[in-house]
């Protein structure tokens, strides 16, 4: 099964310069269901509502106008700590979001990001704090791009900055492909390497 590629984006950035957003304060575990589809209203509930009727916190950074339609999101340190429900990731892409920037992430929520399509960004600490500065500065009205297949970051400033991602990870995103699909492009040259081994280190291979 693929999922739609992921190649260039372009999107509204909201600063939530926040460090250790652990997966429960993605997304709580009461809000948690077997659908995808409508769980981005729980998406930061503990923030985002200042009651269970649901009454909006207009402190909250995705309740001020110009984020509400925010494609990519600036986080802090280890973003998507904590535990490793998938729901986190399904949550964040419901509500809209395509990438999230931060300077870490958490490694279960990093991989989750990739087998889902969104994109994550790290980048130095000091570049997120200039991008989510930036974010703010501009309210949405000017807009960030990313590019999956170069690993750059364009703010509205004009600048580049470039991040790493793994090359399997990068190929997945890209294709739309799911990892074992693109582990087997190269079965060939998987089963090539298995025959020198054998060949070379016989005493490797396993006795049957």
């Amino acid at each position: 099964m693929t999922s739609e590629p992921v190649i260039r984006l372009t999107g509204i950035a909201a600063p939530l310069l926040r460090d250790n957003v652990d997966t429960d304060q993605i997304i709580p575990s009461r809000a948690i269901r077997l659908q995808k589809a409508g769980l981005g209203r729980s998406l930061f509930a503990a923030w985002r509502y200042s009651d269970d009727a649901g009454c909006e916190n207009p402190e909250f950074v995705l309740n001020r106008e110009a984020y509400r339609r925010a494609n990519f999101l600036i986080g802090g340190a280890n973003f998507g700590c904590g535990s490793s429900r998938e729901a986190a990731v399904w949550a964040l892409k419901d509500f809209g979001f395509a990438a999230i920037l931060a300077e870490s992430f958490g490694n279960i929520f990093y991989a989750n990001c990739i087998a889902n399509g969104l994109v994550p960004v790290a980048l130095e600490r000091t570049a997120v704090s200039r991008l989510a500065a930036l974010a703010e500065d501009v309210e949405g009205r000017d807009l960030f791009r990313i590019d999956v297949e170069s690993c750059t970051v364009h703010p509205p400033d004009g600048s580049s900055i470039r991040f790493f991602l793994p090359v399997l990870y990068r190929r997945m995103l890209v294709s739309g492909k799911k990892m074992i699909d693109v582990v087997l492009e190269h079965e060939d040259e998987i089963e090539a390497c298995e025959q020198r081994n054998r060949a070379e280190q016989p005493w490797l291979v396993p006795v049957r």
